[in-house]
């Protein structure tokens, strides 16, 4: 019964390499794989969606305008060191500091977040008070990660750089 078996699957082999689908398959797959070998990756951004935002101290109602990088490569909330210490954002020191590293695989140059601010955060008609982790952002002053992002589900025009919140999710708890 079983070398009945292998006849046929070798029968149908044989039939399928000779009416050229076999080769076409071949063909098609190579195909792809050289296609693979020409693509490289590139740490650089090529799709960026920036908004202007205003965040507001908690104890002191004082707001800043910031401008943020919406970035689904990263995983959290996070805002720049030096933004913190120049407007005077008060700090709150985590309980177990976080290991964090940079896109490219290397320790940040704060090697752990050690601190969190919690700020209100106005765009348009969205408000929302967020905990954001602080760390060397180089020359971005804030980063909304996957974790935001899924939690409020923006609309993106990808052609016109335009950004609604209009169907967060109900983990989101939006207040606006």
């Amino acid at each position: 019964m079983l070398s009945h078996n292998r006849k046929v699957v070798y029968s149908t082999e044989r039939k399928v390499q000779q009416s050229g689908i076999w080769a076409r398959a071949l063909e098609s797959i190579e195909k792809e794989r050289s296609n693979q070998r020409n693509i490289s990756r590139t740490f650089k951004v090529l799709r960026e969606i920036w908004l202007n935002i205003k965040i507001e101290k908690i104890d002191m109602h004082e707001g800043i305008i910031v401008k943020v990088l919406l970035d689904s490569g990263a995983i959290g909330i996070f805002m720049d060191k030096k933004i913190t210490a120049r407007h005077g954002f008060k700090l709150q020191r985590l309980e177990r500091p976080i290991q964090v590293r940079n896109m490219d695989g290397m320790n940040n140059s704060t090697r752990a977040i050690i601190y969190q601010i919690e700020v209100n955060v106005y765009y348009k008609n969205y408000v929302k008070r967020i905990r954001m982790n602080v760390c060397d952002l180089g020359k971005t002053n804030i980063i909304l990660g996957i974790l935001w992002l899924q939690a409020h589900n923006p609309e993106i025009n990808w052609e016109m750089r335009k950004v609604k919140i209009t169907r967060c999710l109900p983990l989101c708890n939006r207040t606006g």
